[in-house]
């Protein structure tokens, strides 16, 4: 098409070159000339508004095509979301575990934020079809923009008529030289030359028209195409801003439920005393350990530590720099010997 389109113009551009050359020799002066280059460029003019107001067109048809397209699938993501933040209120209310509620107290908090999230999706999507596609496909199919394309069409209708008027004037004007010329054939040239001014004033003020027509139209798709772009980047990013907040407060509100198992599991096991035997004794702090809750220990590298039991699952709990509290028991090694000044340091 855009070969087509090339060949074309360079066609008119030959054509009214013929045009300027048949109007010297009939008319001649430089007004004439001038007047015929002023029609060229303003047919030029008027040809790149056409091309550039018809590629704004296909560019803003291309947008809403592609918003279309994520609406569709956004929609379809909105449902599984919603449907996966049910499943998570059910499992959460019914809380068939038996050993404790963490899992089904973050069931419950998952749930509720996915709805958030989703609700936010959703509101997404409203920007999107009401501040972009809306706006965008009224563009397209507006009116001025036909009005315009109607004005360019008269114009080259009217432009191919004068040229072709210009061939007539340039053929009674050889006829109407002629030595055996008649009076009818001068009459015909007088008549011809008066209609192709005529045409010519009216292509001009049609293009003209047509010009300021397209150049409105054209401004107005950039402008607006511009601002409605500049709004659905904004309408995102505000929906990922207000996303990330949601699963940044999920996850601490997650972490913290967890802890909160684990350190009551802790607790339970203390209470029930569940130990290997071992008695109390010494050991060394071999890797370091920062506390999660105010029941456990937070240790160094280097530290003693007075282990007064040693639970099954892993667990142990003593005293080291006058706190007690429990800390993993791979984290230390039995000292059956340790120097006096490294007593001192664990009370």
């Amino acid at each position: 098409m855009e070969a087509i389109r090339k060949q074309a113009s360079k066609l008119r551009e030959q054509v009214a070159k013929q045009q300027q050359a048949v109007l010297k020799q009939f008319v001649g002066g430089s007004d004439n000339v001038e007047s015929c280059e002023t029609e060229t460029q303003q047919s030029d003019k008027l040809e790149k508004l056409c091309i550039s107001t018809r590629a704004a067109k296909h560019f803003q048809r291309d947008i809403v095509r592609g918003i279309e397209g994520l609406i569709v699938t956004g929609s379809k993501q909105i449902e599984i979301g919603t449907r996966l933040s049910e499943d998570g209120q059910k499992y959460g209310s019914e809380n068939t575990c038996t050993s404790g509620s963490t899992l089904s107290n973050v069931a419950l908090t998952y749930s509720k934020a996915r709805a958030q999230i989703e609700k936010e999706h959703e509101n997404l999507l409203k920007l999107l079809r009401t501040q972009v596609t809306e706006p965008l496909r009224d563009m397209i199919v507006t009116s001025p923009l036909e009005d315009a394309r109607r004005l360019a069409k008269r114009y080259d209708r009217v432009r191919q008529e004068t040229e072709s008027q210009a061939i007539d004037v340039a053929r009674c004007q050889a006829k109407s030289r002629d030595t055996n010329a008649n009076s009818e054939n001068v009459l015909k040239f007088e008549a011809a030359e008066r209609k192709l001014y005529e045409l010519k004033s009216n292509m001009l003020t049609l293009g003209n028209e047509a010009s300021a027509a397209m150049a409105a139209v054209e401004s107005q798709q950039q402008r607006l195409t511009l601002h409605r772009l500049i709004a659905m980047v904004e309408s995102e990013r505000a929906y990922h801003q207000r996303v990330l907040q949601i699963l940044d407060k999920l996850e601490l509100e997650m972490l913290s439920e967890r802890q909160h198992g684990e350190t009551t599991t802790s607790s339970a096991g203390a209470y029930e005393g569940s130990t290997d035997g071992l008695g109390y004794f010494l050991g060394e702090v071999i890797h370091p350990y920062r506390a999660e809750s105010d029941a456990e220990l937070t240790l160094a590298v280097g530290d003693y530590i007075v282990v007064r039991e040693v639970r099954n699952d892993g667990w142990a709990e003593g005293e080291c720099k006058g706190e007690a509290g429990w800390f993993p028991y791979g984290f230390i090694v039995r000292r059956e010997r340790v120097l006096a000044t490294e007593v001192a340091q664990i009370f």
